[in-house]
């Protein structure tokens, strides 16, 4: 009996420190809609340098971006039918391994428009501590 408890303890102190971590990510919140409309209005604004939340279907992988700074590629169709590029800096933040399309991703990061919907990058952390933190959540993992 001892032992299950002792278990269960530990089970609520790991889901605690999860939590803790996962909620003290810059931008993760719930509120879906205001960032639907944030992201829908920058691009029929043509608006670039904005920090955006989201999420999206992946409806395209493209093969890495290796000229500079290495970038993972992918297409996501977000709920209302824009499509927005990720470019997840890998050599600054890890691949998203597995990543497959129909596949849903949650995003953080700067949004930069263009007439195919736009990009999102600075999707990880920023080494000199200038830009604010991005992320992306895969299959409850987050890349940063």
């Amino acid at each position: 009996m001892k032992k299950y408890l002792f278990l269960a303890v530990i089970a609520l102190l790991a889901y605690g420190y999860l939590h803790e971590q996962s909620g003290s990510l810059p931008g993760l919140s719930s509120s879906t809609s205001d960032d639907k409309r944030v992201l829908q209005h920058a691009y029929e604004n043509r608006q670039s340098g904005l920090q955006v939340q989201g999420e999206g279907v992946v409806i395209k992988i493209l093969p890495d971006d290796n000229k500079g700074s290495r970038h993972q590629r992918f297409i996501l169709r977000l709920s209302d039918g824009q499509t927005l590029l990720i470019a997840h800096n890998i050599d600054l933040a890890p691949r998203i391994n597995g990543l497959s399309g129909g596949d849903t991703v949650s995003f953080f990061g700067e949004y930069e428009w263009n007439e195919k919907g736009g990009v999102l990058h600075w999707t990880h952390h920023d080494p000199g501590g200038k830009h604010i933190g991005g992320w992306l959540k895969h299959n409850g993992k987050i890349y940063q």
